[in-house]
């Protein structure tokens, strides 16, 4: 029976396989026949002896782990000695030199790689769709908000833009980190390689080459966790990003606002109760699980904090952290990229939105237009300040508060307030500013 969510409503499988059982028994196999390699390499145990022990890595079955583990109560052992029952006379090298964190965190950086992979893919896919909509509505001018409040008009595709910039950079920061958090090792105990005996350095070298990952300079018995911060961290900050986008379309989806909303299928049902509701479900899912994602940056964090050359704090919460972690933040980049590319807009509410302050938003424009032509800037600051006051206490246009001042109105002709005035016409370098950032994104892998 299904328990967490993560087993039926949360997740792509592709993410999912990664992390699961038969995947981590797969890469520690791979660690320990990558060993025997590199041991055979250097001369430290009988040649041939890789081979036999590569071999029996594929004949291999959880269940037979899992049986020995219920009697011997060790995970590691337990690989070790169903790899030696089908690794012939060389069972006796398995593991030779090894301890088990050697194996563990080595398996672990395996599946970091593959999982960032996965979401470097998922997150360029994401940015891709964000570029499509910056471009599709770089001149879709409509109200920019600060403080919740209506301020000078902007465009959806720079709004679309800022966020594509914000995923390009998370691109990357994995980029970076990639090396860092898939590091290998194969150093023993506590750090000294004791057990490989002099040609430890060499050994540790060659597995993580036969396995395609860095190695890491020196460690203790593990791997030192703020590599794995790192990448949680990572994980943590990007579904941020997601969220504000989503809370961006919660709020430009609320009633009284509507200028857009994410898709909503034919048969869909938004309440149970409420039968016109049409929720953004998908978007607060995205807010939903961000929370998580980030709850586990402080346990990852801790997990760096152990006694002397290690303690077993970290392993039981890794259990947990990094599946989860990967998995909950794959799922809502892909739903994130879902929601945007089948957005649905309502160029009527967003033209009404822009003008529901009766042009109280472009005070700014007017302000500059009467600096530009002699009017000091603190002056023209402050007698469109008074105009706004006196049309928001009147109910008035603002252009007609504008057009009875008499500084105004010697500058300015009420067919020059009406342009001055009109949104379209006071966007800046909106358009140009996106143009070039697709160009230049457009160019990353």
């Amino acid at each position: 029976m299904a328990i967490h969510p993560i087993e039926y409503r949360y997740g792509h499988p592709e993410m999912k396989n990664i992390w699961n059982e038969e995947t981590r028994l797969a890469k520690m196999l791979s660690v320990e026949a990558a060993l025997a390699k590199a041991e055979v390499y250097v001369g430290y145990i009988s040649q041939g002896a890789d081979e036999k022990i590569a071999i029996g890595a594929g004949k291999v079955k959880l269940d037979r782990v899992k049986e020995i583990e219920d009697e011997i109560h060790h995970d590691v052992m337990a690989v070790v000695l169903a790899l030696s029952e089908q690794s012939e006379d060389a069972g006796k090298w398995v593991h030779f030199g090894a301890t088990s964190n050697d194996i563990l965190d080595t398996a672990t950086a395996l599946q970091i790689k593959d999982a960032i992979l996965i979401l470097r893919k998922e997150t360029v896919n994401l940015r891709s769709v964000l570029l499509d909509k910056t471009l599709e509505h770089k001149k879709t001018v409509c109200a920019g908000r600060t403080h919740g409040q209506i301020g000078v008009p902007t465009t959806y595709g720079l709004r679309f833009g800022i966020w594509a910039s914000e995923i390009d950079r998370h691109i990357e920061r994995l980029d970076q980190l990639m090396l860092r958090a898939t590091a290998g090792k194969m150093s023993g105990a506590v750090g000294t390689q004791a057990a490989f005996g002099k040609k430890g350095i060499e050994i540790q070298k060659k597995t993580m080459e036969f396995l395609g990952i860095e190695s890491v300079d020196v460690s203790n018995q593990i791997i030192q966790r703020d590599r794995h911060a790192e990448f949680v961290m990572w994980m943590a900050n990007t579904v941020t990003t997601l969220e504000k986008i989503c809370v961006e379309i919660r709020s430009l989806a609320r009633s009284e606002i509507a200028e857009l909303e994410e898709s909503f299928g034919e048969r869909q049902v938004g309440s149970s109760t409420m039968p016109h509701k049409r929720n953004p479900i998908k978007s607060e899912q995205v807010c939903g699980l961000a929370r998580i994602v980030r709850a586990m940056v402080e346990p990852e964090l801790l997990n760096n904090t152990l006694w002397d050359e290690r303690d077993l704090t970290n392993s039981s919460c890794e259990r947990i952290i990094f599946p989860e972690a990967c998995v909950l933040t794959d799922h809502v980049i892909r739903l994130t990229a879902t929601i945007i590319q089948n957005l649905r807009f309502y160029p009527e509410n967003i033209r009404k939105n822009l003008d529901l302050l009766k042009g109280l938003n472009m005070g700014e424009a007017i302000m500059m237009e009467l600096s530009k032509k002699g009017v000091g800037r603190q002056e023209a600051h402050e007698i469109v300040r008074q105009c706004a006051m006196s049309a928001r206490e009147s109910g008035d246009h603002m252009k007609d508060s504008l057009i009875k001042n008499k500084i105004i109105s010697k500058y300015m002709t009420e067919k020059e307030l009406i342009s001055i005035m009109d949104p379209d016409n006071y966007i800046g370098t909106a358009v140009e500013q996106v143009e070039s950032l697709v160009l230049k994104l457009r160019k990353r892998k």
